[in-house]
């Protein structure tokens, strides 16, 4: 998640580093630079958008080199020009970052020293109109990260029944009214097929009590991003990417993760509580070995930007940080069957 550099020309010469603006990128940094002091020390940049991240480390720590994986190509492919000037010290891949171990082997590499990930939806979607990521512009109802496979935000909206776009937008967008748009949106499209973003955004606004839509923002916010996490399969993702990431750290590891609303932050939470809490069962006079943590945590809870973040980087109001040095090795009963 990142922002946009404020009063920038949008168009298509921009410069990376013009359009993203990374969320506590330095806190980043420091979080995770203690283990990337060895030469050849690895970070896996899960979430690599436009490289901001990944840039500040190669800058700040010489002895690392960075596997940035995407799913977008278009990311990945403004990411690589803008770190060729590291040459060999950056290593991009496509791929979803829940197959961060396969990456990870394929690189010959058996473990890593450090694991960052930025969750959400990147500037690079949000300022391409066409995406269909953003509900204040008109575009094509898409919202697909690697738009090469995938159903789209259409698809969702011409197909799934009013229970299970309730579901979603209940769910996934926290949504108080989501029976209400989710009956409206299935009577539209008897009529005609869901299309574009200013047609949801529009019945969106007028399913929404009038009172309801005063405070908080755009009355779209919450739909949209229920759609974007359903077509993505972000969660479902994240479930299986942290624990996996957690896995292929090796001991002195750390990850970062930055989360932007209540469901991502809740399963990374999950994650590391699981390995910072003793798995021994209460009572016991001493506690076996194999029941220690295996993670320490870096922050206490979760940490938010401060007035100064926030006036440089408005997008950065909702984000949540987490971080973890590995201990020591997973024990083997709380790994599952197939790798133990």
């Amino acid at each position: 998640m990142s922002s946009t550099t404020p009063d920038a020309p949008d168009d298509g010469a921009r410069r990376p580093q013009d359009r993203h603006l990374p969320v506590l990128l330095q806190r980043c940094v420091d979080l995770l630079a203690p283990a990337l002091r060895e030469p050849g020390s690895v970070l896996v940049d899960c979430t690599l958008g436009m490289g901001g991240h990944s840039e500040a480390v190669l800058e700040q720590v010489p002895t690392a080199r960075v596997i940035g994986i995407d799913r977008d190509p278009q990311a990945l492919e403004l990411a690589s020009r803008r770190l060729a000037r590291f040459g060999d010290r950056f290593t991009p891949v496509h791929a979803v970052y829940d197959e961060i171990r396969d990456v990870v082997a394929d690189e010959g590499l058996d473990a890593v020293q450090g694991v960052l990930m930025d969750l959400g939806v990147s500037s690079l979607q949000l300022d391409e109109a066409e995406r269909g990521f953003a509900y204040a512009q008109d575009a094509p109802l898409d919202m697909r990260m690697d738009q090469s496979r995938g159903i789209t935000a259409a698809d969702v909206l011409n197909t799934y029944d009013e229970r299970e776009l309730t579901r979603i937008l209940r769910e996934y967008g926290e949504e108080r009214f989501a029976q209400r748009i989710a009956r409206a949106i299935v009577r539209r499209r008897e009529k005609q097929p869901w299309a574009r973003t200013a047609e949801l955004a529009d019945l969106v606004r007028d399913a929404i009590p009038a009172a309801t839509r005063r405070t908080g923002g755009n009355p779209s916010k919450r739909t949209f991003q229920a759609l974007r996490i359903e077509v993505n399969g972000e969660l479902e993702v994240l479930e299986r990417a942290v624990p996996a990431a957690i896995e292929t750290l090796a001991v002195d590891g750390r990850i970062v993760v930055e989360s932007y609303h209540s469901l991502e932050d809740r399963i990374v939470k999950r994650a590391i509580a699981r390995g910072t809490t003793s798995s021994a069962p209460p009572g016991l006079p001493v506690e076996p070995e194999t029941h220690r943590p295996y993670l320490e945590a870096l922050t206490r809870g979760a940490e938010e930007a401060d007035a100064d973040e926030l006036e440089r980087n408005p997008r950065a109001a909702s984000v949540r940080l987490r971080a973890a040095r590995r201990v020591r090795p997973t024990p083997s009963h709380l790994l599952p069957k197939e790798e133990r």
